[in-house]
């Protein structure tokens, strides 16, 4: 009987060359892999952000194969570049692993992270990292963004009069994780099993696909204000609000067909922005900023009261379903 191949079994060095010979060359990298550092060539200022996904809290290995691991790291943290107008540039991925973990698994992170790139930000990749042994599975991952010739787009500078807009899913990601609670807790998802509505909302959960070129293309628009859709419309329009000393509001009707789970949901990293004038393609309106009142965010006019969306700091102990697992 065959016996795969654990990290356990290789060096270090082993390891690190089946990961590179799968990650990709980014356009703006002088000097990638290999080297103590990686060296850059950007226009503008450089923007960073970081996002680190733990095992458990994070995902679990029973839903996320290696490739939707590797997909999810990359796409989570290019979206917050994107939401601040810049084009991504390049990655550096820090991997804490298991010594039973099969190598196929690791290779499959690096495939993930290299498509990911390669279809929502081409000429991104991963150019370093760091490598090490830990009891539970995690990825780290530090994301560069260029702003070119253009002033990043920040959460603060919306204003009374702005259109509120949005760009990409909002909710799906939170169905998809609402079914996998209900019908494969404990178990590998099976989409065969699933109808197209829930195998898509599935699929979006474990690889989303932020809409990252209209980042830059929002920027361009002359965006006011701007943020990753990550932990629920609700929750991430009020911050936006709270940020601009405004009032956000939307419109219900606007928000899909589901709009309780859109204003709930997160993990779309869907874009949420602001304009004073022409809204770019890609984009749809739900709402409007109006001047700062007593709540942050109101839905057709009256204070918003629903769920809120998901933070970690208040929800990490919530005993079941969702809100107590994802990020």
């Amino acid at each position: 009987m065959h016996q795969s191949v654990v990290v356990g079994d290789l060096s270090e060095r082993e390891i690190l060359a089946r990961i590179s010979a799968r990650t990709g060359i980014a356009d703006t990298a002088i000097v990638g892999p290999g080297d103590d550092a990686a060296v850059l060539a950007v226009r503008g200022a450089l923007v960073a952000t970081t996002d680190t996904l733990v095992e458990g809290p994070d995902f679990r290995r029973e839903w996320s194969d290696g490739y939707s691991l590797g997909w999810k790291s990359a796409a989570v943290n290019l979206a917050d570049i994107a939401a601040m107008g810049a084009r991504p540039a390049a990655l550096l991925v820090a991997l804490a692993v298991p010594n039973d973990t099969p190598i196929d698994y690791v290779e499959r992170i690096a495939d993930g992270l290299r498509e990911a790139c390669d279809e929502l930000a081409p000429g991104c990749a991963v150019v370093g990292g760091d490598l090490t042994q830990t009891s539970a599975l995690t990825v780290a991952v530090t994301a560069l963004g260029s702003t070119e010739d253009r002033p990043a787009v920040l959460r603060s500078g919306a204003r009374a009069g702005d259109t509120v807009a949005i760009a990409g899913d909002v909710g799906v990601a939170a169905r998809g994780l609402d079914v996998l609670f209900d019908r494969f807790d404990g178990s590998a998802p099976r989409l065969d099993e699933l109808g197209a509505e829930d195998r898509r909302a599935v699929e979006r959960q474990l690889r989303p696909v932020p809409p990252l070129a209209l980042g830059v293309a929002a920027a361009e628009a002359g965006a006011t204000a701007m943020m990753d859709v990550s932990d629920g419309l609700a929750l991430d329009a009020m911050r936006l609000a709270t940020a601009s000393d405004v009032t956000i509001d939307l419109v219900w009707n606007a928000l899909g067909d589901h709009p309780s789970t859109a204003l709930r949901g997160g993990e779309d990293h869907a874009l949420l922005a602001t304009f004073a004038g022409r809204i770019p393609d890609g984009f749809r309106a739900i709402g409007r900023v109006v001047e700062a009142g007593e709540a942050p965010l109101l839905v057709d006019g009256a204070s918003y009261e629903g769920e809120a969306g998901w933070d970690p700091y208040r929800d990490w102990q919530a005993p079941g379903g969702p809100v107590g697992w994802s990020a």
